[in-house]
């Protein structure tokens, strides 16, 4: 019986995955698009539906589907696997959540916390009473899979120990914390662990793949003390990465592919009301700053976000950090207004045509900004200061220099300020940020440990390689054709640092390879992935090496013109070469 990758790959074709995600054009027999992983202009990146590949000449990227949904959704493999099976109709018979793997133990440990809070939830009447009087609907509470963490110490502890959980695994994803001993008691055991959830109500988090990944709990008013957050997150875990999760983003991506549109809130609250009021295109940052991260997986589906923050002045502070980062991240931004100062929940709940007027009516956010303004300031001098201060910052943050000259007419037009005057204030506003702080550095492009895919199958292919006795001489000769693409430093550095992730990445390599739980790998699928990754990564490092030399060559030709001759024949011979690998991927 195949095994469920081959499965997937033969009942789906890549060009209709891919096709799902970006609009694809035919280019011979190939189809071609813009990138989803960079910024371009002109369409460099293919996809060979023959090979079932597809690859980008402008920044590298390429691989099968399953490297595709990985890099676009910003998931590990079995995530994209989940994802694709489900498309395919495939049953993952073979991921068992009883595996021996450690991460699939983990997911297995917050899925039978949240059957547990689930549970609680129907038995608790306060805390169902508490998300009616909000507004949440029976149906979305049970979608949503919202539950109840008791106000006890150690309920869920308990369960999850009678479940056959171990502390530190139940620690590793947040669910309980162990107290310190106090002085002059031994050491903590057991007894001392206790729930980090405790009597409030639950929204689990789910990563793309609809797995569940962390929880975020929001006190029950008769509890709140003060003394503690309203709401708390799990904390950052092997599975749960705050910075880069957006609460709903599982169930909103398709609908935001559909309307070319981001919806972002701030809470769950504000999330669960804005799709049950039909607003599917709706993500929450959920209780964390939004980060460039965050914006960088928007950005793959739309570059069309409207933004409703509370608003208070933390919604306020919040609304214009991510307003500065959408912007420098090259989206169209809007702002929906939110009347009566009510946050996206309450004004859903009571006044829903306000909502949909608001969401429909949304404003540019350099529009939005004017509006304020002029009906904030009484003085013409109050309107001039606020314009300089507080809104020519935001219009430098413009990608379009005609983009920044019809907002600087429409500036002069309402405020009846000369537009050469705003022109000289706008080009001393300082580059980059909003608030005059230096710009947010670069995303480097040497940092493929996290978030290559190429680069991680390919150790994780060297690492289940070496764990297997009768692969000894195959592991040896794959370390040692990989490591002659880097230099030993390099290589030994990237080794190490994937080597910490080994158990996630042996469970990985088992499904690509097809050993699924019997462990026995064909050697011919075996070997024609160790030399599709070895000519992609020489595909990447001869790119690199052939950046290099050109730079190496400009400067060459300004000083010293004795070295041009070397670095163009040198340019030649890796020109030629990568011409080489790329002929043999798309024509052969």
């Amino acid at each position: 019986m195949s095994s469920p990758v081959e499965q997937i790959k033969e009942r789906l074709n890549i060009a209709d995955v891919v096709g799902n995600y970006v609009k694809l054009e035919r280019a011979g027999a190939s189809l071609k698009a813009k990138c989803p992983f960079h910024n371009e202009r002109t369409p460099s990146f293919f996809v060979s539906p023959a090979r079932g590949s597809f690859y980008c000449f402008g920044c590298g990227k390429g691989g099968d589907l399953f490297t595709f949904v990985q890099e676009f959704e910003g998931l590990d493999f079995v995530g994209a696997l989940r994802v694709l099976a489900e498309r395919a109709g495939v049953t993952l018979t073979r991921i068992d959540p009883k595996e021996r793997s450690l991460y699939a133990r983990l997911y297995l440990c917050l899925e039978k916390a949240a059957r547990f809070f689930e549970a609680e939830l129907a038995k608790s009447g306060e805390a169902r009473s508490y998300l009616s009087s909000r507004g949440v609907l029976p149906e979305t509470m049970r979608e949503w899979r919202l539950g109840f963490a008791p106000a006890a110490w150690r309920t869920l502890f308990e369960h999850l120990s009678r479940e056959g959980f171990t502390p530190e695994e139940m620690e590793k994803v947040g669910m309980v914390r162990n107290a310190p001993p106090k002085e002059g008691e031994r050491a903590a055991s057991a007894e001392r662990h206790y729930d980090w959830f405790r009597g409030r109500v639950i929204f689990p988090i789910l990563d793309s793949a609809g797995r569940i990944i962390a929880f975020s709990g929001r006190i029950l008013p008769t509890l709140d003390d003060g003394k503690t957050g309203k709401y708390i997150n799990s904390p950052e875990t092997p599975l749960f990465n705050k910075s880069e999760t957006l609460y709903g983003f599982n169930r909103a991506k398709n609908a935001i592919r559909q309307k070319d549109a981001t919806i972002l809130v701030e809470g769950q609250m504000d999330l669960l009301m804005a799709h049950q009021a039909g607003y599917a295109h709706a993500v929450a940052v959920s209780g964390t700053a939004l980060t460039e991260r965050h914006l960088a997986r928007l950005k793959r589906l739309s570059e069309n976000l409207l933004i409703a923050f509370d608003a208070d002045p933390a919604g306020a502070k919040a609304s214009e950090r991510a307003i500065r980062l959408a912007l420098l991240s090259g989206f169209t931004v809007r702002v929906i207004a939110l009347l009566g100062g009510k946050d996206p929940a309450e004004l859903i709940f009571s006044d829903l045509p306000a909502w949909e007027r608001g969401a429909r009516e949304a404003k540019h956010v350099i529009d939005f900004l004017l509006q304020g303004i002029l009906s904030s300031s009484a003085s013409g001098r109050e309107v001039a200061r606020a314009v300089e201060e507080k809104l020519l910052p935001f219009v430098s943050l413009l990608p379009s220099r005609v983009e920044q000259s019809h907002f600087i007419r429409a500036i002069a037009d309402a405020t009846g300020l000369r537009a050469d005057a705003l022109y000289d204030s706008l080009k001393r506003v300082p580059r980059g940020r909003a608030d005059g702080a230096p710009a947010l550095p670069p995303v480097s492009r040497d940092e493929p440990a996290e978030g290559d895919a190429l680069l991680r199958r390919a150790f994780s292919l060297l690492l289940f390689l070496e764990s297997r006795k009768e692969l000894a001489p195959a592991a040896s000769s794959f370390r040692s054709r990989l490591a002659r693409l880097f230099q030993d430093a390099k290589f030994k550095e990237q080794y190490d640092a994937f080597v910490s992730r080994r158990d996630a990445l042996l469970y990985e390599a088992e499904f690509f390879l097809g050993a699924g739980g019997s462990g026995v790998v064909s050697e011919k699928t075996r070997v024609e992935i160790e030399e599709e990754l070895l000519n992609r990564l020489e595909e990447a490092t001869l790119s690199s090496a052939l950046e290099e030399t050109l730079r190496a060559l400009g400067m060459a030709e300004r000083a010293n013109r004795s070295a041009v001759p070397a670095l163009l024949l040198e340019c030649k011979r890796l020109g030629e070469r990568l011409a080489q690998i790329k002929a043999v991927r798309f024509n052969g």
